[in-house]
């Protein structure tokens, strides 16, 4: 390796940039971190931007450069080390090198070969140990193989307050992990001796002045792979390597953006279907394949512990998440069956839908047309299908389930944050909001020096406040536009729904009643599923550009630690995605139907379109189909995305390297071959599944099997994303993680809108308060003419009579005149007939009804959420037993502590007692003598 005696920064200032435009600059007159802590290490930090700022000025001289050292791939396909065998590799970085490309563009690809030296020139120069291999099946590839020895794992470490062990821990019961012993938990369960429990320990944040503290048996094991990892791909994020009018760039994911490197990512440990050869290797990517992602393992419990180890607690606590929600859907799903079957068995004994299908009732009574001039009048018993369907969903059932499942997301949310807690404790995450760094984008932007309030120091901030009032501003208005183009979208779908119906309407209208296309598919139908299928597509295209849209706006935003970061992006799309993906559901539910006017003075959208009716038998049906075709086209879409695009990338990938299939490759090199997980891969998990939530809690009202959808779904997708971990992605970057960030509070305000909707749902949407008015009031005197109550005759009493005659069109009279000789037609509302003195007003049954709705939403809303406080205050978001165990470790952690500093102050005083007693005694020597 070429030495030198100092570092190496790249100074281009007249050069362009042809980076992506990510945020990566730092003024070079400055440190590159300003720490928050006035710890030893912040030395460190300060140093990190510092020392690789060179006064080289020239690049010219490549001697300068202290280059990577090149060895032959030794044969050893399953290998984690250096050639040595004594260095484990941590990180990988990826090249193609420039003077073998086939496409050579001299000036381009001279920059970014010196970018790259000089970065790696300072990588060494922080301590990090680089060793270069060529591709075995393409040359012009180059994998650099990073190693961190001990004092650059011990420095860093410190730096970033990594908690490491300091003695074994005998308190922590993991039996949540594993299950307890009886036969049924153990069946369930992984095989302690397939995947050994890992031993436990008290920690601390780790510090080299205290390093005889900690429980070191051996070096090498002492930092675990993952946190190896961490490590180095901190100091890879910052570390500098030019300068461009006086700014520095740096970081690795820039110049993998900019394409100087192709890749950058720690290896799996081995193949996923076969153990290593190397004897030391822990295969834990094969247990993990063998035990979490195979098929046969779909009904085991997770082993979130060893994905903690192998993955890190972010990727962990999403497992831990999605593992606890769909075991709580189990539940849902029973009773969301139960009320299901209920509503089907009874569906014959469904008064108003016999009346209906009744042929001399339904088959008897003309409804009026629902568009003006093309759309005929009909006869009400062509919705006899859609009215059977209609009692399955719309029945008592719904009722209690609604009710049930005000109370089940409340439980659900309640005992996960219990379980949250557990994994804090049983996961060393309890404290780690004081831990986390800033991000490197943000420590690059702090040019603005303020005194802080607490410690009456200086520190660096990026923005001042006039700054980030401005940022926000911005945020604000941009995130807003996007959902007032989701809203535009909407309106132009109801505008679609609105013009085709009438089309519809005329294609259909000379079909014989009894034809089997018109018994199945009604006009309200076919526009109904087209309207939904356009409105799926609509939600996929602005969801792919707003992804963008909203990680530009998060990047302008530039929030502190990552943790922020993600929490900002996360109420960005969220409030993104619930417009997009529940607007057409609220659309349908709430507003179709409701502002109709009636036949005679029909109410127009922008002056030209009429508005959309229901079906006599309600919009419960629709909103039914609208949910069963969203949520199993976004569970079909979903899978493509993440089982077949990266299935068949990695396909062409091996067929393209066929030629080469016979030769040994090396552990880094299969690792490149496989699909590159993106930043917010696991952010688009939670999304999907948050999504999900909510079809389940908001719209369950109208269709009680979501929850069972949703639980066969979660089944799958826990194994589809471990195969998808496992077998066709890179190994990701360990991240730590206290809990699931903003998707909690995000899950609550879905909880208390749920209430609200399903009440609504019930109230509007359904027909069940009309019939029960109906029941209880006018179908016996004074109202009524029946001598019990009963529901005969509620069919009739529903639809009002309207006089063909009094048709209002202002240029053509009447435009019904040629479609028969009907002098009176029926509509669906609660209104007076005409020759009364207010006719076409409302009846007393409308104010009956409306009434009614008002108060069982009040008294329905009032009753949950009493039950839901009640809930959330009788449980305790910790339990006792787990904030016991938090404090006995604490207090058993700090009196280690303590009691180390003691002895090593007391062997210090009496090192220094021996040297004053010796050096006493030399001075009294020579006048005894």
């Amino acid at each position: 390796m070429k030495k030198m005696s100092r570092n190496v920064l790249l100074q281009m200032e007249e050069e362009e940039d042809d980076d992506d435009g990510d945020i990566g600059d730092v003024p070079a007159s400055r440190p590159f971190l300003t720490p928050h802590t006035h710890l030893p290490s912040s030395l460190v930090l300060e140093n990190l931007g510092q020392t690789i700022i060179s006064d080289l000025g020239s690049l010219e001289s490549q001697q300068d450069f202290r280059t990577p050292e090149f060895e032959e791939f030794n044969g050893k396909s399953d290998s984690l080390f250096f050639n040595d065998g004594q260095r484990r590799i941590d990180f990988v970085l990826v090249y193609e090198d420039e003077s073998r490309k086939e496409t050579n563009k001299k000036g381009t690809n001279e920059k970014q070969r010196r970018k790259r030296q000089a970065y790696e020139s300072n990588l060494i120069c922080h301590g990090l140990q680089l060793e270069a291999t060529r591709s075995v099946l393409d040359d012009k590839l180059v994998f650099v193989k990073v190693h961190a020895p001990w004092e650059v794992l011990c420095t860093y470490a410190e730096v970033m307050h990594i908690k490491l062990p300091l003695k074994p821990n005998d308190l922590k019961n993991r039996s949540s992990a594993f299950g307890t012993l009886n036969w049924f938990t153990k069946v369930l369960s992984v095989d302690e001796s397939i995947i050994k429990p890992e031993q436990e320990f008290f920690t601390a944040p780790f510090e080299k002045n205290r390093m005889n503290d900690f429980y070191i048996v051996d070096r090498d094991s002492f930092f675990n792979p993952a946190t190896r990892s961490r490590i180095v791909y901190f100091i890879l994020s910052r570390v500098k390597y030019q300068v461009i009018n006086n700014v520095s760039k740096f970081g690795i994911n820039r110049l993998v953006n900019s394409g100087i490197y192709k890749a950058a990512f720690p290896l799996h440990d081995c193949k996923f279907r076969h153990q290593s050869e190397d004897p030391s290797c822990p295969n834990e990517r094969y247990l993990l394949y063998r035990e979490w992602a195979h098929p046969r393992s779909i009904y085991k419990k997770q082993p979130l512990d060893l994905i903690r180890k192998y993955y890190g607690e972010k990727i962990g606590i999403y497992f831990a998440w999605l593992g606890y929600y769909t075991q709580m859907l189990l539940l849902a799903a029973v009773v969301g069956v139960a009320c299901f079957l209920y509503g089907y068995l009874n569906q014959d004994n469904c008064t108003w839908s016999k009346e209906v299908c009744h042929p001399d009732i339904g088959g008897k009574i003309i409804m009026c047309p629902q568009c003006d001039k093309h759309c005929p009048f009909w006869k009400l018993n062509i919705t006899c299908e859609s009215s059977k369907k209609l009692c399955i969903f719309d029945s008592f059932g719904t009722l209690v389930f609604a009710v049930f499942m005000g109370v089940w997301v409340t439980l659900f949310l309640e005992f996960w944050k219990r379980r949250q807690a557990e994994l804090e404790y049983e996961w060393d995450t309890v404290e780690l909001q004081q831990e986390e760094q800033a991000r490197p984008e943000y420590e690059a932007r702090c040019t603005h020096i303020v005194i802080n309030e607490i410690t009456q120091e200086e520190e660096r901030i990026p923005f001042t406040a006039w700054g980030k009032c401005l940022r926000i501003t911005l945020c604000a208005s941009a995130v807003l536009f996007w959902i007032l183009l989701i809203i535009a979208s909407v309106i132009g779908i109801i505008v679609y729904r609105l013009s085709v119906f009438i089309v519809f309407s005329t294609q259909l209208k000379n079909l014989n009643g009894t034809d089997p296309i018109q018994k199945y598919l009604t006009p309200q139908t076919a526009t109904s599923i087209t309207a939904s299928i356009i409105s799926f597509i609509i939600i996929m295209i602005l969801n792919t550009i707003y992804e963008r849209v909203a990680i530009m706006i998060t990047n302008f935003e530039l929030p502190r630690t990552q943790t922020d970061y993600e929490n900002s992006l996360t109420m960005k799309m969220f409030l993104f995605q619930f417009v997009n993906y529940y607007s057409s559901c609220f659309y349908i539910a709430f507003f179709k139907g409701k502002f109709v006017g009636y036949p005679g003075d029909p109410v127009y959208w922008l002056g030209k379109y009429r508005n959309e009716e229901c079906d006599p038998g309600g919009c419960l049906l629709e909103l039914t189909t609208q949910l069963t075709i969203i949520m199993g086209g976004k569970a079909i879409w979903n899978n493509i995305q993440e089982v077949l695009l990266p299935w068949i990338m990695n396909l062409i990938g091996r067929f393209h390297r066929v030629s080469g299939s016979e030769k040994i490759t090396p552990r880094w090199e299969q690792d490149y071959h496989l699909q590159p997980m993106g930043k917010l891969g696991l952010f688009y998990e939670y999304l999907e599944m948050i999504i999900q939530f909510g079809f389940v809690t908001l719209f369950v009202a109208s269709f009680p099997l979501a929850p069972l959808l949703a639980l066969v779904n979660n089944i799958l997708e826990i194994r589809v994303d471990a195969w998808k971990l496992t077998t066709q992605f890179r190994r990701l970057v360990p991240e730590k993680a206290q809990d699931i960030g903003a998707w909690q509070p995000i899950m609550q305000g879905i909880a208390i809108l749920a209430v609200v909707t399903n009440a609504m749902i019930i109230a509007f949407t359904s027909d069940m308060i009309p019939r029960l008015v109906y029941y209880w009031s006018f179908s016996v005197p004074p109202y009524g003419n029946h001598t019990s109550y009963t529901m005969d005759g509620y069919i009739n009493n529903t639809l009002s009579i309207f006089k063909v005659i009094d048709f209002k069109n202002k240029s053509m009279g009447n435009p019904y005149s040629e479609q028969g000789n009907h002098t009176t037609c029926r509509y669906r509302d609660f209104r007076y007939p005409p020759g009364h003195p207010q006719e076409y007003k409302h009846n007393i049954y409308y104010w009956h009804v409306i009434a009614a709705k008002l108060a069982f939403i009040i008294v329905m809303e009032h009753l949950i959420y009493s039950v839901k406080f009640f809930i959330s205050y009788a449980i305790p978001d910790v339990s006792k037993r787990t904030k016991s165990k938090i404090q006995r470790e604490k207090y058993l952690t700090q009196k280690l502590l303590r009691e180390n500093h003691l002895k090593d102050m007391t062997k210090n005083m009496g090192v220094i007692a021996e040297r004053m007693i010796e050096a006493v005694d030399n001075n009294l020597r020579p006048k005894s003598e």
